[in-house]
């Protein structure tokens, strides 16, 4: 008794268009594509490290409560803070300056509807974390918004103020690697268990 694949296999003999697309069934059915290992997620997530790590990223994810800014992470000026739902404080509200959107020019005020800083009790630190140290935290959800690894690649791949990252207006280097290809890693990392470099 042939499997379904063998009997796919087997046409071929047939000749013709038949023959084109039964092979064509063929091989398909006989690819597999492997689960990433241990290595290969390790290997995902420094290419996300990198990002996370950019100024980009790490410059709404201080070790304190003030925002930095700028591609040297120089702390934001005008003593701006956090605040308690870290959108700032008093008069110096985020957005007093931050828009909706960037405001053009270079170096001009960066904007999103959600522009902040992530609330004190969700603080996720990215600044001065190892790899090692940043895997374990991003992926733990007392440290990460109580989000599933799954719901952490959502963030990353559709979270508009995430986004913003990729599209920061003039005058700002961009993450070392595209948005797809930052959320095509960390699915790499995932499959793979989400392991974290030693």
């Amino acid at each position: 008794m042939s499997t379904r694949g063998e009997l796919h296999c087997s046409l071929v003999i047939l000749g013709g268009s038949v023959a084109v697309l039964a092979l064509l069934a063929c091989t398909v059915m006989g690819q597999t594509t492997a689960k990433p290992d241990a290595a290969a997620s390790r290997a995902a997530f420094m290419q996300v490290y990198r990002v996370l790590t950019s100024p980009r990223c790490q410059n709404c994810h201080p070790v304190g409560d003030a925002p930095l800014q700028g591609d040297d992470g120089h702390v934001h000026l005008q003593n701006v803070q956090r605040g308690a739902d870290g959108h700032g404080v008093t008069a110096m509200r985020c957005d007093t300056c931050h828009q909706t959107a960037n405001l053009p020019g270079a170096h001009m005020p960066p904007g999103n509807p959600k522009w902040a800083l992530t609330p004190p009790a969700e603080k996720m630190v990215f600044v001065g974390r190892s790899p090692a140290a940043l895997c374990r935290q991003i992926k733990d959800p007392k440290q990460n918004g109580g989000r599933s690894l799954e719901k952490l690649l959502d963030h990353v791949a559709n979270d508009d103020l995430v986004g913003w990252g990729w599209n920061p207006g003039d005058g700002r280097t961009l993450p070392p690697l595209s948005r797809q290809d930052t959320v095509a890693q960390m699915k790499i990392w995932i499959e793979g268990g989400a392991a974290c470099p030693e």
